[in-house]
């Protein structure tokens, strides 16, 4: 790899290959990158599918490059700063109204009901990882 890429810095590429882990940026007719799904969006993604293909043109940043050839990329930290800082605020704000909304519809007599969310969740939690394992074992 040439030295033409550098930590941080802030290039354009292709996505040339997509994997349920992350997605290949092509930089140049040399080198590629990763970014891996953590990477991708300011927003949780559970299926890259949904927010990248193949020949999508991206900016990145540059978060490492090892061994001369591994780079590491990041398309949420290529963001403009004030766009991340907005997608922050917009999520603070939508927890607020949230639990605002939540604690005036509800009553002092709510444990009961956080209760019931918090064994339903335990329950679709468990049912995931039973059909998790019965994928692995094929």
């Amino acid at each position: 790899m040439t030295n033409q890429f550098n930590v941080g810095d802030i290039v354009e590429g292709k996505v040339s290959q997509v994997k349920p882990f992350g997605a290949f940026v092509q930089l140049d007719t040399k080198n590629r990158g990763l970014v891996h799904i953590s990477q991708v969006s300011q927003n949780y993604v559970k299926d890259i599918n949904d927010v990248l293909s193949v020949g999508d043109t991206v900016k990145v940043k540059i978060l490492s490059v090892e061994d001369g050839n591994k780079i590491a990329l990041s398309i949420k930290q290529a963001m403009p700063q004030e766009k991340r800082e907005e997608k922050r605020a917009v999520s603070s704000n939508e927890f607020a109204t949230a639990s605002a909304s939540y604690d005036n519809n509800h009553s002092a007599s709510t444990g009961s009901h956080l209760e019931d969310l918090l064994k339903e969740f335990t329950r679709q939690s468990n049912e995931r990882h039973a059909d998790i394992n019965k994928r692995l074992k094929r």
